[in-house]
């Protein structure tokens, strides 16, 4: 079965918006690469590498990267992988290029600060008849672009939508599996970046593994009190939007987010990237939402809190850890 959707507009050139638009061309999709970022174009226009994101992964010449972004108006779906805090300013835009039946396929995983939104529901402020996707799961870009096995899930309400997007993005050595429920899925997405980085830095700590093992496992616990409380589906969480995920990002220093947690557990300083050329941690923003907005739905997350109070409180890592040991034992 061919794909009804000829030609896919990602936007985006970070390391996964540019591994998700390999994988459409590579799924024979025609594809069109959106960003801002001059030193982006310029990198892969002359060289086919994007030397800032993905340096080890060639780009296919027949992936155009334009930084017109009314080049997507001819787009028969747009896929948006950007920094969560970003994607209210960069939906207005596309609304405003795009018709009300394109569906918007979401690849950014985060908690709006202040609305305390999820990806979907800023979208759906803006452009609320579109169909909406989101995207989430095990996925490290630098694999997906070299063509190692790697699956994810696609979650929304509209299944002409999910079977579409499938097929534009699937090819032997990159799998879509389908679900119905956004909202738990990008529950998982957006906050096993905060559970990341609790878990490095109990790593950094010297606090072991059994504290890992401890960590993920209430950690995707808290997470699925907080996506029922927002209607999703607990169950959700123990797929690859959830257990997946967390997984792979607890416990790779390839995870930017993990590797913060393990440089603050040692006591390190942490410093931005340098503009164009790195990679923010999203985990630092979502920690910030996501403890809000469990205090705005009266949700206990003790773990998402504790990286809160570190992240953004000046509150020691020692005193924090000690705070999560003498909470009293309950049953699971």
């Amino acid at each position: 079965m061919s794909s009804a959707y000829a030609h896919l507009g990602v936007v985006g050139a970070g390391a996964w918006g540019t591994a998700l638009a390999m994988l459409a061309n590579r799924a024979g999709t025609r594809t069109t690469l959106f960003t801002r970022n001059e030193y982006v174009i310029e990198s892969v226009t002359n060289s086919r590498i994007n030397a800032a994101y993905l340096p080890d992964a060639f780009i296919d010449p027949a992936i155009n990267i334009t930084s017109n972004m009314a080049e997507l108006s001819g787009c028969d779906a747009v896929l948006v992988s950007i920094p969560a805090q970003s994607l209210r300013t960069v939906i207005i835009t596309i609304s405003d290029l795009v018709s009300s039946q394109t569906p918007i396929i979401l690849a950014t995983k985060g908690i709006e600060r202040g609305s305390l939104l999820l990806m979907s529901e800023v979208t759906q402020s803006i452009m609320p008849i579109n169909p909406l996707a989101v995207i989430s799961g095990p996925n490290f870009a630098g694999e997906a672009a070299a063509g190692l096995p790697t699956a994810t899930a696609l979650a929304t309400h509209h299944a002409h939508v999910a079977e579409q997007a499938a097929y534009m993005l699937s090819g032997r050595y990159f799998r879509v599996y389908s679900n119905e429920d956004p909202i738990g899925t990008q529950m998982g997405g957006a906050l096993k970046n905060v559970l990341a980085i609790a878990c490095g830095i109990a790593i950094g700590r010297g606090l072991g593994e059994n504290a890992r093992a401890a960590l993920i496992t209430r950690g995707l616990a808290e997470i699925g009190r907080l996506a029922r409380a927002k209607g999703g589906r607990e169950e959700t969480l123990m797929g690859l939007a959830g257990m997946g995920d967390a997984m792979l990002s607890c416990s790779s220093e390839k995870s930017r987010n993990y590797a913060l947690g393990v440089t603050i557990g040692k006591g390190g300083v942490v410093k931005p990237p340098a503009p164009g050329r790195g990679t923010l941690q999203e985990g630092v923003a979502t920690a910030e939402s996501a403890f809000h907005l469990a205090q705005k739905m009266g949700v206990n997350m003790p773990i998402i809190s504790a990286v809160y109070e570190v992240l953004h409180n000046g509150v020691p890592v020692d005193g924090a850890i000690e705070k999560l040991l003498e909470r009293p034992a309950i049953s699971e």
